[in-house]
């Protein structure tokens, strides 16, 4: 997207917009205890947060089985409905930056294989709807990230080509999914993704927070 007016960014939301953290590894916890699964340490949970929940089973467990892996999302969805919106935290950063990108005239979106009712009651609660324009979120898929069918629907709502578009994500699958849809890219760094790990894939990424994202979508603006 060099030298290109960028018209929409994109949002990945668990550990890019917000700590989500503590409500992922209690319910992740409370799923496996319910399936009598023990020995998941919390830094392999970590590592595998923003994945589809299936696919988050089958990582930390080895375990292939669709049955099983369909079972720990029922659990972790129980618990999350209980206890994931009060233990979210949004970043300092993002409702400044989200004011400064629509007062500059870019759409607002998030692009996340979290459930867009979830995304919705959060911002909700933190008053930062209004200034979202579109939320994809994983019941709206049926193929999750890496895939790109989640930002390929995302441009279609907001009406722009991806050429003039951007994502923003904390971990590997976001840049997959972004590269897949032919998107413009920024690594953060508020995952499990250090600067030097984005500069190994060839990602641009921002110096300290998510605040940076503007003047990096500036700087692209000039080429």
């Amino acid at each position: 997207m060099e030298s290109q007016q960028c018209k929409a960014v994109m949002f990945d939301f668990d550990l890019t917009l917000a700590d989500s953290s503590e409500g992922i590894v209690e319910c992740t916890n409370y799923a496996f205890r319910m399936m009598g699964v023990s020995g998941i340490e919390r830094s392999m949970i970590y590592s595998v947060i923003g994945l589809p929940l299936q696919r988050m089973f089958q990582t930390l467990t080895g375990n292939e089985s669709s049955e099983r892996a369909e079972e720990f999302a029922r659990r972790f969805v129980e618990r999350a409905d209980e206890v994931m919106v009060s233990s979210t935290k949004i970043y300092r950063e993002v409702p400044a930056l989200f004011e400064q990108l629509q007062r500059r005239g870019m759409n607002v979106a998030i692009v996340s294989n979290k459930f867009r009712y979830r995304i919705e009651s959060i911002l909700n609660t933190a008053g930062l709807r209004p200034l979202v324009d579109v939320i994809v979120g994983g019941e709206d898929v049926h193929r999750h990230k890496p895939h790109p069918d989640a930002i390929v629907l995302a441009l279609s709502h907001l009406h722009v080509p991806a050429a003039s578009a951007m994502y923003v994500g904390d971990h590997p699958v976001d840049a997959d999914a972004a590269r897949a849809a032919g998107v413009s890219f920024i690594g953060v760094l508020s995952g499990t993704m250090s600067g030097k790990d984005w500069s190994a894939r060839g990602e641009r990424c921002v110096k300290e927070h998510i605040g940076d994202v503007a003047q990096l979508i500036r700087q692209s603006e000039r080429g």
